[in-house]
């Protein structure tokens, strides 16, 4: 044997795994004849970036091998978890549980527990409405392709596993609600589990009305936060007005999402209301989701001349809904999957959006003077206050005719903007209809 086909042989021994590919290595009593393929050079002899020094190093695992496939378990496992309790869903719900707290104006930084026990006992409780919710529908989401890839679907938990992390979480966040809040909350957040995981899911594959039913259980946590702040006062018209938001909102969304995916929701076996065979062209869906993004669009009006939100944000809100009406109608002109896409993104962020407005504008907090000095408070009420001071010098009436009128007459006229009443230009408006109210009246008697 030459020299060369020595070396060879040895490499080949050394570096069986490699990218130097052997076409023939034929051996017989005599001889050993190796024959190496030239044919492609640059690609044969292509060298690894780590060349072992001994034979045991480049037979043998790596030694983190076990360590890494630990860790992918474990993040595998964590990962699972999040998506059985929905964690994306579930930060919708800390996000609208919070805004309902801080919209009740009340101290924050005195109170930092009690919200605290409020937004995590929520939001355990609505983890463990979508893990129980997952149990109930594993074998209708097998054969969906956009849940295909959950946890009970993989396999990747048990149904073992799912049924104690649901337990666990249902008992923690009650417990969490009953400890550190008041009985109305806590019963809100038990009774959402129960409304989620049991007629919710139960009308699913029975009734169109499943969806109108799951708004329900999206509308309570703005309430379960307003609840948690003001001990229990649900008949406030600012908690109605943050839950019948909440509750409007979501049926565009829901209803463009499953027009989006209704054969997957036709194969899994779900009653939607754009199920194909019912409402073949769309006309249904969009019919519904013009109405309810028509209905949302009423509700800033509503807030302001209750007296919950300034003016402004009856302003602002013709701004926010005037697009979601020119998507909402668009869908309605033409029913594609594209323009459903549109509602359901444009969704996405009107509530963020809806939410920050209507914090900004609330009345809350000009009651400054009635509230004790609470750091947090006073920080966020001060930085709400100067965004909207800010705001009033992009007001071209307050720029150019106020600022006149002040210059002619000497005084201040702040408030006078029509853009920017105040609770006196409110009142004036309340005692205007009751004068009106009472002259007509008094006509009628003549």
């Amino acid at each position: 044997m030459t020299n060369n086909s020595r070396r060879r042989t040895k490499c080949c021994e050394l570096f069986p795994s490699r990218n130097l590919r052997f076409i023939s290595h034929t051996t017989s009593t005599s001889s050993t004849t190796t024959t190496l393929n030239t044919t492609n050079t640059k690609a044969d002899y292509k060298l690894p970036l780590h060349v072992p020094t001994t034979l045991q190093e480049s037979s043998s695992p790596d030694s983190t091998d076990n360590d890494d496939n630990s860790k992918n378990n474990t993040q595998s496992k964590t990962a699972a978890y999040l998506e059985l309790a929905k964690a994306r869903l579930s930060a919708l719900v800390v996000t609208t549980t919070m805004a309902g707290f801080i919209a009740a104006g009340g101290p924050l930084y005195d109170q930092a527990s009690l919200a605290g026990c409020c937004v995590v006992g929520t939001a355990l409780c609505s983890s463990s409405a979508a893990a129980l919710n997952q149990i109930y529908e594993r074998d209708r989401d097998a054969m969906m392709k956009r849940t295909l890839q959950r946890p009970l679907v993989t396999g990747t938990l048990s149904v073992s596993e799912a049924k104690l992390a649901a337990v666990v979480w249902a008992v923690t966040g009650t417990t969490l609600l009953a400890v550190g809040t008041d009985p109305i909350t806590t019963m809100l957040g038990l009774g959402n589990i129960g409304l989620y995981a049991g007629l919710y899911t139960y009308m699913k594959p029975r009734s169109i009305y499943n969806t109108w039913v799951g708004a329900i259980v999206g509308a309570i946590p703005p309430v379960i936060g307003w609840s948690a702040a003001t001990s229990g006062s649900l008949l406030d018209f600012d908690a109605i007005i943050l839950g019948s938001t909440l509750y409007l909102w979501q049926l565009p969304h829901f209803f463009a999402l499953s027009y989006m995916y209704k054969v997957d929701y036709q194969r899994g076996g779900f009653q939607m209301l754009s199920n194909p065979e019912s409402d073949s062209d769309g006309e249904r869906t969009s019919s519904a989701i013009m109405r309810y993004a028509t209905y949302l669009s009423v509700v800033p009006f509503i807030s302001t001349f209750a007296g919950v939100t300034s003016s402004m944000f009856a302003l602002e809100g013709i701004v926010l809904n005037s697009y979601a009406l020119y998507v909402a109608n668009k869908f309605r002109q033409e029913r594609t999957n594209t323009n459903a896409k549109k509602v359901f993104f444009t969704s996405l962020w009107y509530l963020p959006s809806w939410l920050i407005l209507f914090l900004l504008h609330s009345k809350v907090w000009d009651k400054d003077e009635e509230q004790d000095r609470d750091i947090l408070r006073d920080a966020v009420s001060g930085f709400i206050h100067s965004v909207r001071n800010e705001g009033r010098k992009m007001c071209i009436h307050e720029q150019v005719v106020v600022k006149t009128a002040d210059d002619n007459t000497g005084s201040s006229s702040e408030n006078a903007c029509p853009v920017a009443l105040t609770k006196k230009g409110s009142v004036v408006i309340q005692s205007t209809a009751t004068s009106a109210i009472i002259e007509c009246e008094r006509n009628e008697e003549v």
